[in-house]
């Protein structure tokens, strides 16, 4: 699976680094790709990742996803 989905706050390089990092721990995601100018972030997963454990990582590190 490959699924982008739009964070906001994310400004600089230890933000792009905060949230690649949490999402790289959750079970199954294969790749994370940041882009900090369009808010986008990209994971590729297996089959079974549950969109709102993604979501928790993210907001975990005190950003919001604001679509899928």
């Amino acid at each position: 699976m490959q699924k982008t989905i739009k964070v906001e706050g994310m400004t600089c390089g230890h933000c792009e680094k905060a949230v690649k990092g949490a999402l790289n721990e959750v079970d199954g995601v294969n790749e994370v790709e940041v882009d900090l100018e369009t808010g986008k972030v990209t994971i590729s997963a297996g089959e079974d990742v549950d969109m709102q454990v993604i979501e928790e990582a993210v907001e975990e590190q005190g950003y919001e996803v604001v679509s899928e």
